[in-house]
């Protein structure tokens, strides 16, 4: 216990140390951990708003210049700073596991394209309110390109009448596919979370809600308000690829970890048909919009929905999206544990 004698020490490990001593009704001990936790709390709340300051400075500045150029130059940061953070080694480890044919050089390239890939991520999030360009007369001019099948899917799913699940993976700009669903007028409830510092909370969401269609915040309701979006018509997305605890176990690059069960548990309640959309990022500072094909569902004997079975084949898809494009994948979070 910093600051207090040794003798202090032995008398505070002491069986004594609970008693009341004299005209002091609440030990010590108990006070001068109170006095810490609440100096703990406050340094907490005074370093969160302090990021949260920076963050929303940070977003209104990138704002003012062209995003191209703010992009080119956020991934050179992010490929500078990057490797100094702890993530570069969990990023390193969960690479060299997922492709243990990949020479450490092939690694390295991988990793040092993830840091590019986040870093334009940061800086096109500041303009994501008009970032999505495409033209379907002139596609060669438009910065959005849209493979005619995903024309004729998202054009399905708006005209059939039902509602639908569609998930996403951290691949590229993770932000646009609920862009993309918007675009192609499907009536659309995203699923998404909240950052941790409160303060920039406001900016964030300001700035997705604008072509993101309805926002509904990750939490012990979020279940509830996305089955009623689908009972009321609408397409519910979703992002899926990463690590949760409490989750259903599933196999990606073949090893064993935990995914989010909602999609699965949500097709168990409501018959609607499941897509993937990803966006890849493509030279000259352009990317490409692709719906897949619908993924059945795994079934029980019994008829019943296998949420595990599920979700084992939306991971299959995400898998393979990663195994083609993996410096555009998030590898930097602990996939397995």
């Amino acid at each position: 216990m910093r600051g207090v004698r040794n003798n202090d020490r032995a008398f505070f490990n002491s069986p004594l140390a609970g008693c009341p001593t004299g005209s002091h009704d609440i030990p010590m001990q108990r006070l001068l951990l109170r006095a810490r936790a609440r100096l703990r709390d406050s340094a907490k709340h005074l370093g969160d708003a302090a990021v949260g300051t920076l963050t929303i400075g940070l977003l209104r500045l990138t704002r003012y210049f062209d995003p191209i150029k703010t992009a080119n130059l956020f991934s050179r940061i992010a490929r500078r700073i990057g490797p100094l953070f702890r993530e570069q080694r969990i990023g390193r480890a969960n690479l060299t596991a997922a492709f243990p044919e990949k020479s450490p050089e092939e690694i390295e390239r991988i990793l040092a394209g993830v840091w590019d890939n986040l870093g334009r991520v940061g800086a096109e999030f500041a303009h994501i309110d008009h970032i999505w360009e495409h033209d379907a007369t002139r596609p060669e001019l438009s910065r959005i390109e849209i493979p005619p099948r995903t024309h004729e899917l998202f054009h399905q799913l708006r005209l059939d009448g039902k509602p639908a699940l569609i998930f996403a993976a951290h691949l590229a700009n993770w932000e646009l596919p609920a862009l993309a669903a918007v675009a192609h007028g499907l009536d659309t409830a995203v699923l998404f979370r909240r950052p941790n510092i409160a303060s920039a909370d406001r900016i964030i969401e300001d700035l997705r809600k604008v072509n993101m269609g309805t926002l509904v915040p990750s939490g012990r309701e979020a279940p509830l308000k996305l089955a009623q979006a689908l009972q009321e018509g609408k397409h519910a997305a979703m992002l899926v690829d990463q690590y949760l605890g409490s989750g259903v176990e599933v196999t990606f690059f073949g090893r064993k970890t935990k995914a989010n069960p909602t999609l699965a548990r949500l097709r168990r309640q409501i018959d609607c048909p499941i897509h993937g959309v990803r966006i890849i990022r493509l030279p000259n500072d352009r990317f490409r919009a692709e719906l897949s094909e619908e993924v059945p569902p795994a079934f029980k004997p019994d008829g019943d929905i296998d949420v595990p079975g599920t979700m084992q084949a939306v991971t299959d898809v995400i898998e393979g999206w990663v195994r083609e494009y993996p410096e555009q994948w998030l590898w930097l979070h602990r996939r397995w544990r």
